[in-house]
């Protein structure tokens, strides 16, 4: 920090808004916060201190403006005042690894322009950045507008770094009064600034907030500071950190009733018309919003009750439904934008909040009356009206490019939803069997293991006379207990012990030859440390383990001695070849380092595969397809992907082939040193395809043409030297992620030479040893399909005979008729015939005894009416060793020797005739 951003007021600077502009501060009565105002007020203009004004006042000089137009003049007026355009950003915030979506526009822009890393793309800079925040979902559509999942916040952002001024507090406010005034047609006597305090990311500063009648329409964070420990340390760069409501700007000059009115316009009424919802008459639905606007509604019965004391009990219906549909309407709009930016619903991370939003989307619609078998298409056609509606929009064209995804992906997500809840029910029971009371966390637990909603839970219980209280923020709860995944961290490295980690931590950087040439075998290096065996070089040709790619193995020569390699790893820039024992030689001496080459190469090969494999599966599979993880070594590469469903043999071959296609084709691979904002600009968001790297400077390896990321591993100079790619393996590891395994290179012949072996085998086994494989598989399994119809003539037989023997000589255990089947092996085929004819056709409790285990049938709707209850019998035998379970009408138990069978017959009839 130099001299000229020291004499800066670092605290907002509302002497200049009074001496500029004659405003003077105030305290409000209600809240007691302070505010600043051009005319005398006693209270601010702010919720709950006061209600809607600006839907009903005549702003002389305010057109109606619609998103887009709101979004134009914003960008249009910062432009003209020297900021740069910056691009939106996905929601999906790749290039963080605290964060799992983008919360806000400066997300955008740390850690690395805000702690003055890096450059930002402009300074200073406009964006219009679309932003999701999920902790108040439970109040979209209860407020009107004001809260909403998804939003536009229009970012406004200069950096002031060592001696260069952009601007601060003054030009905050002088930018945001003439916008206002200038551009939307306020008076300087309807804007009121409220002081504030913000923080987040790890950074934090004073924040006015702009308030309009009623309406906070701009946050204007002056970011001084950074968090470290828990305190406030002043930041190296001061961030102009202002954000402004877009969506809230423009419902402020429509004077709609809603803010959803002023955004969806006509989409509104083609939902209620799909949806079979009525609103109020539009005069009505004004006035009730006003009337509520300074209410605290936290719930659907916070909600009536409010509508109710206000004299509008004829609209509750239809204000009920109308909040139902303001929600429906932003959870579609929410999921499409998460969808098109490339999440995959699942049950961990950034996929466990789109489905979060699905479910509750999915709880609303049932909420309106949509029966279950009708969620499938009903969701299809509102998403298709909604990606409609946004065609060609700055911020939500992008669904029209993505609605085959985005349409495939719901389907598959109401599907799972309906599956769930018709199996919740079982599980449902059974806790409340168990508990009888339910609270918060087992709500959680429900949900979060088994994605049963709340509501479910709390209507079957009812039904069971048990009351259970849904929280009225549980989704909210939910949403905020897997918003992100930690605090901000490095690229995660494999640990040394922390002395180590301290010593090397006072080196500097290594020279990396490794990135250099790869080719590079052999290097004199002059050693700069010595702990032990830990070694520190002045540079080095062997390769650390990073970004899941093994480590290189080798040696160090000094003199006559020679040291192994035993492991490479790195902190920071520093790199630490650890050998097998401590060295003779010293700082200052001069070393051989020697890689084995073998393994390097096979690690380049596997890398640069595992690089084609991921661009071929994004080409086939969608630009959803991102890397969860990934694993480089000498035997083979591993590469987990998202994608919400399983593949099929046909598509595991097309990005086979698709990649063996970009091997053929001989591409030379490209590496570049860019910073964050220059790579993201030139490549896209996809070079953080591996996890966010938080570094000054970026290594970009491209694939021309097929794939750019930000990347520290070694590869081959040309796509051809990979040789060739097989997918040995997929498999469905998670929810939402998929695993592919392939080998690359001289593996392949390992790997051909590993299947002949099988071969050989097989044929030998099957005693088949000059037959060709395919043939001498269709023989047997001729033979084996022959001998299966002559099991099962036998069976026949046997079932026909031991039926007909039962049936003789059944007996009678208190009313209930029994028998007794003993059988000398086991054949399940043939028990679960025996027992679906002598329970269900000849109604008999039935008994199989094969050796040291027995099965107990009978009848379900006997069961109930006698009341028995077969489980019984697991505890009355369990001191003669007796192990097992099962449900009322059907048991399995096994014993620690042959079944006594008396003992067994003496058991069952205490449990019958207990009845």
């Amino acid at each position: 920090m130099v001299e000229v951003v020291l004499t800066l007021k670092i605290d907002v600077d509302f002497d200049y808004l009074s001496k500029q502009y004659g405003y003077k501060r105030y305290r409000c009565r209600i809240c007691g916060e302070y505010f600043w105002s051009r005319v005398p007020r006693d209270t601010c203009p702010d919720r709950p201190c006061s209600k809607y004004e600006f839907l009903y006042k005549d702003y002389k000089k305010v057109s109606p403006l619609s998103l887009s137009e709101v979004r134009e003049k914003f960008i249009g007026f910062l432009h003209k005042r020297g900021h740069g355009v910056a691009q939106p950003y996905p929601v999906l915030a790749k290039w963080r690894n605290d964060l799992y979506l983008t919360i806000a526009s400066i997300v955008v822009f740390q850690p690395e322009a805000t702690d003055g890393s890096v450059d930002p793309p402009y300074n200073p800079l406009v964006i219009v950045q679309p932003s999701i925040r999920l902790t108040d979902i439970d109040n979209v559509g209860l407020t009107f507008g004001r809260h909403l999942s998804s939003f536009e916040m229009g970012g406004m952002h200069a950096f002031n770094k060592g001696d260069k001024l952009i601007y601060w507090s003054e030009g905050i406010f002088k930018n945001t009064i003439d916008f206002f005034t200038e551009e939307i047609g306020l008076d300087l006597d309807d804007i009121v600034f409220k002081e504030g305090w913000w923080e987040g990311g790890g950074n934090a500063g004073p924040a006015p907030e702009v308030l309009v009648d009623g309406m906070e329409v701009a946050t204007l964070v002056h970011m001084a500071y950074k968090v470290v420990n828990g305190k406030y340390e002043l930041n190296p760069v001061l961030v102009v950190d202002c954000g402004y409501g877009i969506e809230r700007i423009a419902w402020l000059t429509q004077r709609a009733p809603t803010g959803f009115h002023s955004i969806y316009g006509k989409l509104i009424e083609e939902y209620k018309d799909i949806l079979g919802v009525e609103e109020p008459p539009p005069d009505v639905l004004k006035k009730i919003v006003y009337l509520l606007s300074d209410k605290e509604l936290t719930s659907m019965d916070d909600y009536i009750k409010q509508v109710e004391l206000a004299g509008f009990r004829e609209y509750v219906k239809e204000l009920v439904n109308s909040v139902y549909l303001y929600s429906i309407l932003d959870h579609v709009r929410t999921i499409a934008l998460m969808l098109s930016d490339g999440i995959v619903p699942s049950n961990t991370g950034e996929g466990y909040l789109a489905r979060l939003v699905i479910r509750r989307l999915l709880r609303n619609l049932i909420k309106l009356g949509v029966e279950y078998h009708r969620l499938p298409d009903l969701v299809a056609l509102l998403t298709d009206k909604q990606i409609d509606f946004w065609r060609n929009d700055y911020i939500y064209g992008k669904f029209e490019k993505h609605r085959e995804y985005i349409v495939d992906v719901l389907n598959t997500e109401v599907n799972k939803f309906i599956s769930t809840v018709l199996k919740g029910v079982e599980v449902v029971d059974k806790v409340i069997k168990k508990k009888r009371t339910l609270g918060v966390e087992d709500l959680i637990e429900l949900y979060d293991s088994h994605g049963i909603p709340p509501e479910f839970i709390a209507e079957r219980a009812v039904q069971q006379g048990v009351f259970v209280e849904v929280p009225k923020d549980f989704y909210s709860l939910i949403a905020s207990r897997h918003s992100s995944p930690g605090v901000l961290i490095k690229t995660r490295e494999h640990e040394f012990p922390e002395e180590i980690a301290k010593w090397a931590a006072g080196f500097k950087e290594t020279l990396r030859l490794f990135h250099e040439n790869p080719y590079i075998t052999s290097v004199s290096a002059t050693v700069l440390g010595v702990n032990e065996k830990y070694i520190i070089l002045d540079k080095t040709i062997a390769y650390p383990w990073a970004g899941g790619q093994d480590h290189d193995e080798g040696i160090i020569v000094f003199g006559s001695n020679v040291y192994k390699i035993n492991y490479v790893g790195k902190i920071g820039d520093v790199i630490i070849h650890v050998l097998d024992r401590a060295p003779e030689f010293k700082p200052g001496d001069s070393v051989i380092v020697q890689i084995n080459w073998d393994k390097r190469y096979k690690l380049m090969k596997h890398h640069t595969a595992t690089h084609i494999v991921l661009a071929a599966a994004r080409r086939i599979l969608g630009e959803h397809v991102w890397q969860a993880g990934a694993e480089k070594t000498v035997e083979k590469s591993r590469l987990d992907i998202t994608h919400h469903k399983p593949l099929t043999p046909d598509t595991v071959k097309r990005i086979e082939d698709l990649a063996n296609e970009i091997i053929n084709s001989r591409i030379n691979l490209n590496f570049n040193y860019l910073d964050r904002f220059q790579a993201e600009e030139k490549y896209g968001l996809k070079i953080h395809q591996g996890g966010a790297i938080h570094a000054q400077i970026l290594r970009i390896v491209e694939i021309p043409g097929w794939d750019a990321q930000a990347c520290y591993g070694t590869h081959v100079f040309n796509t051809a030297e990979v040789g060739g790619i097989k997918i040995v393996n997929y498999e469905r590891i998670q929810d939402g992620v998929i695993r592919l395994e392939f080998i690359a290179g001289t593996r392949l012949v390992d790997y051909i030479r590993e299947l002949e072996e099988q071969k050989a085998t097989v044929l030998s086994l099957i005693k088949a040893r000059d037959q060709d494989l395919v043939a001498a598989v269709k023989k047997i399994h001729s033979e084996y399909q022959e001998q299966l119809e002559l099991v099962n003539k036998y069976r026949e037989l046997v079932e026909k005979y031991i039926i007909e023997k039962t049936l003789s000589g059944t007996m009678d255990i208190c009313g209930v008729k029994v028998s007794v089947i003993e059988l000398p092996l086991r054949d399940e085929k043939l028990v679960k015939s025996i027992l679906d004819k002598t329970v269900f056709e000849h109604e008999l409790m039935t008994v199989i005894i094969i050796g040291d285990s027995v099965e107990i049938s009978m009848n379900p709707l006997k069961a109930r009416e006698t009341g028995i209850d077969l489980r019984k019998l697991t505890s009355y035998l369990s001191t003669h060793g007796f192990k097992g379970g099962g449900k009322p009408d059907h048991v399995i138990l096994r014993a620690m020797q042959p079944v006594n069978k008396t003992l067994l017959l003496e058991a069952l009839r205490t449990i019958i005739c207990k009845y």
